[in-house]
């Protein structure tokens, strides 16, 4: 049985790029891979089942309260996304054929240093940069900051020059970048101090938000005081994964466990007191393109650190995630179509389930019982929204 995270046969000697950090391996090798039927067909046909099972109600974004709302400010949703993108980047994977996942390249280094920010920094990729600045793109308006904008972008083909491209997947995600980017060049201006120097203060500004209150967000308090006190530290930290001797990424959790964000969705967002401004995720929020200028993020509408202005005409109110269950909303169903791979599914829960079951992922069941866990039975678990009249 092959080790986790071991390189290709025949690559053990090659020189690595400074891309090439990480790789992706198992933290439960012994586990059988889940299965959903007896052919490949069958198993297809039945995640295809699963996936329609998981499609929320055609609900249209709206103003005020909502029956599905967690207790998460929305933001919580595109920061997870954020960090996700920081943390894995695996372009060789597939839906169309079986992945060993001891063989795929994690092209992220999977550590919390905003690589998805830096790309290789200013002696590698000038084109980013204004000196040890980031360059900025077109002006924004509409949430009442003069510093907003957009990404820089290639005049060209209008993408985001920026280290990661997948952070500009939307319009919510890619003004998170934008103000990564801006507080980096504020940072420069008011402490005068050097490129890596300044790159540390916000590494270690970021690192502390995803510890002290991403985290608190979407984990249980209980789990994250036994993790960060000690408590059964040989139990809970080393038992199933052992990352000091043996670093990789677990497709366990880059392929399953950290797919939870999909339910956090929304139907659409408002993304600032412009009467117009109540937008549906698809079409009127996909990047990939320039963000129309008057979409600057009011933030307080997206977190619950920033007052939201008295002239608000419409609803007056923080936005809260869709709560973390086994629903996704319906325009999840229907994504733009892939542009490499035509055959591939239209509908994130589908291909989310389709790669799991690519990558040999084992049931949920499965890992609970390796772990000591008494795990539901089949008509346990819940497929729908959680919403409270179900939870009563």
């Amino acid at each position: 049985m092959s080790k986790h995270a071991t390189p290709l046969r025949g690559l053990m000697g090659a020189p690595r790029s400074p891309i090439f950090q990480g790789r992706f391996g198992r933290m439960f090798q012994g586990l059988p891979a889940a299965t959903f039927g007896a052919r490949e067909a069958d198993n297809l046909v039945n995640l295809k089942q699963l996936a329609d099972a998981m499609k929320g109600p055609n609900d249209p974004p709206k103003d005020g309260k909502d029956d599905e709302e967690s207790g998460i400010p929305t933001l919580y949703t595109y920061l997870g996304q954020f960090i996700d993108h920081d943390l894995t980047f695996d372009p060789a994977s597939s839906l169309q054929k079986q992945i060993d996942p001891n063989s795929l390249a994690d092209f992220r280094d999977p550590a919390f240093d905003l690589d998805c920010i830096y790309g290789r920094g200013p002696d590698d990729q000038p084109y980013m940069y204004d000196g040890a600045k980031f360059f900025a793109g077109a002006p924004l308006t509409g949430a009442g900051d003069a510093k907003a904008s957009d990404l820089l972008r290639n005049p060209n083909n209008h993408r985001a020059i920026i280290g990661d491209p997948r952070n500009d997947e939307n319009t919510i995600v890619s003004q998170l970048q934008g103000l990564f980017q801006r507080f980096h060049n504020r940072v420069l201006t008011e402490t005068g101090k050097q490129f890596e120097e300044v790159q540390q203060i916000v590494r270690f500004h970021y690192q502390y938000v995803v510890l002290n209150d991403f985290l608190p967000r979407v984990i249980h308090h209980s789990v994250l005081d036994k993790l960060r006190s000690g408590e059964h530290y040989d139990r809970h930290k080393l038992e199933f994964y052992h990352w000091r001797n043996d670093p990789f990424m677990p497709v366990e959790f880059s392929g399953a466990c950290y797919r939870f964000g999909h339910s956090m969705v929304r139907p659409g967002y408002r993304v600032n007191d412009k009467k117009e401004n109540l937008l549906a995720i698809f079409p009127d929020l996909v990047g990939f393109g320039d963000v129309t200028p008057d979409r600057a993020l009011d933030w307080g509408r997206f977190i619950d650190v920033a007052p939201l202005k008295s002239n608000d005409n419409a609803v007056n109110r923080l936005q809260l995630a869709y709560r973390i269950d086994t629903s996704l909303v319906e325009p999840l169903s229907n994504l733009p179509k892939p542009r490499v791979v035509s055959s591939d599914p239209v509908s994130l829960a589908e291909r989310n389930l389709t790669r799991g079951w690519r990558l040999g992922l084992p049931s949920g069941q499965d890992v609970a019982r390796a772990m000591g866990v008494h795990p539901l039975a089949d008509e346990q678990i819940w497929i729908s929204q959680a919403v409270d009249d179900n939870l009563k």
